[in-house]
């Protein structure tokens, strides 16, 4: 039997799912970063260095809601403004600000132990995402490199060997990529995201994730985080 929508738990929507289900059935779990594994968009952080989070923020705001449909270039934009900020002023919010949302080391482990591959795909930065896999035990990522030139940021972003910026069907073509490299069906995918710029992956995964997501984006997954952690999301798994 199929639910259009139902109320599994408090503060946990589902739709179009008959729980419980196996974890046992999936291979790979891949993830968002800002909002979702942790607790801040991390270029909203760094723009308070230069005094411009109100502006950055605005726009980060509308990329995630899908009110900008372009994010590349609502990234550039937001990467321009951060022009002149010194690398300093990211290792502090790496140190005092970023922090993992709760149930984050819960759930990644206990995908881990059950022999998921774990996947970081993130329109974020890697001086964040390399910190953040070394911390959950991540296995692969994905993101993008910030231009640094004596020791500050430059406003541009670095062209990477695959391709430039980490957009949405990046996220898309990395979740389809890890697939065929590690021979696994999509049905056999948990994509777990909260912004507009995760839909394109979540849409192709067997099981679409999200956390304290925007609304448009809640409204397309199979499953909606609303309260408590990330690890709430193996209350639909058989133990």
């Amino acid at each position: 039997m199929v639910h259009e929508r139902l109320t599994y738990r408090p503060g946990l929507t589902i739709r179009e799912l008959t729980p419980p289900l196996n974890l046992d059935h999936f291979r790979l779990i891949a993830f968002d970063m800002d909002s979702t594994l942790i607790n801040i968009e991390c270029v909203d952080e760094i723009a308070d260095a230069a005094g411009r989070k109100a502006e950055v923020a605005a726009i980060t705001e509308a990329a995630m809601s899908g009110e900008i449909a372009d994010y590349k270039d609502s990234l550039r934009r937001r990467v321009a403004l951060l022009r002149g900020v010194p690398v300093a002023a990211m290792q502090e919010v790496l140190e005092h600000r970023l922090q993992l949302n709760p149930g984050a080391q819960r759930l990644v482990q206990t995908c881990k132990d059950r022999g998921l591959r774990t996947l970081l795909v993130s329109g974020g930065f890697t001086y964040f995402t390399d910190a953040v896999c070394e911390r959950l035990g991540i296995d692969d990522s994905r993101s993008n490199v910030l231009e640094v030139v004596q020791g500050c940021l430059t406003g541009r972003m670095v062209d990477q060997h695959w391709g430039d910026i980490c957009d949405g069907q990046e996220k898309r073509r990395m979740l389809l990529q890890s697939c065929r490299r590690l021979g696994i069906q999509l049905h056999q995918t948990i994509a777990f995201g909260d912004g507009a710029n995760d839909l394109p992956m979540m849409g192709v995964a067997g099981l679409s994730v999200t956390y304290h997501a925007k609304p448009k984006v809640r409204e397309q997954a199979h499953v909606a985080i609303e309260t408590g952690g990330l690890d709430r999301l193996l209350e639909l798994f058989e133990p």
